[in-house]
């Protein structure tokens, strides 16, 4: 995990609709960024749906949310179809940004141990500078506490 009070590394992705989008874009603005494993899975799901929901209290503090997890662009915009996302993924197949911002860690799951992304969640502010960070993320309260944070 990186730590509080350094500058963001910036990145270039793709989001859900092809489009590049670069953490540079969003200076001004507060970002919520934060890594997931995978698309479609309960946790993540549960996640991405309150941080949609939480959206339009999230934009009124001049904060932006940005997903990222290292599946395709593909699979991030049947994950906005089928739960009606509101905000942007971004794609990382190459876990370049992942690797970036620390989240690429050895994980156990049921005694079996692989590598993969332990869920993040960083706040980043208006001059690109990490003001939180967390790696120890509940999915289902993570959105809430994001917005209490702001």
């Amino acid at each position: 995990m990186l730590e509080i009070g350094i500058k963001a590394p910036d990145f270039e992705l793709e989001d859900q609709n092809g489009k590049l989008h670069k953490l540079s874009d969003y200076k001004g603005s507060k970002v919520i960024l934060y890594f997931y494993p995978k698309d479609n899975t309960s946790g993540c799901t549960k996640q991405a749906c309150g941080f949609s929901e939480r959206l339009p209290q999230i934009r009124s503090k001049d904060a932006v949310v940005l997903g990222i997890s290292k599946d395709s662009v593909a699979s991030h915009k049947k994950f906005e179809t089928n739960y009606g996302l509101a905000f942007t993924l971004l794609s990382d197949p190459d876990k370049k940004v992942i690797q970036a911002y620390d989240v690429w860690k050895e994980k156990k799951n049921y005694g079996k141990v692989s590598m993969g992304v332990v869920r993040t969640t960083y706040l980043i502010n208006e001059e690109g500078i990490i003001v939180m960070a967390n790696d120890k993320v509940k999915a289902a309260e993570d959105p809430e506490n994001m917005l209490q944070k702001l």
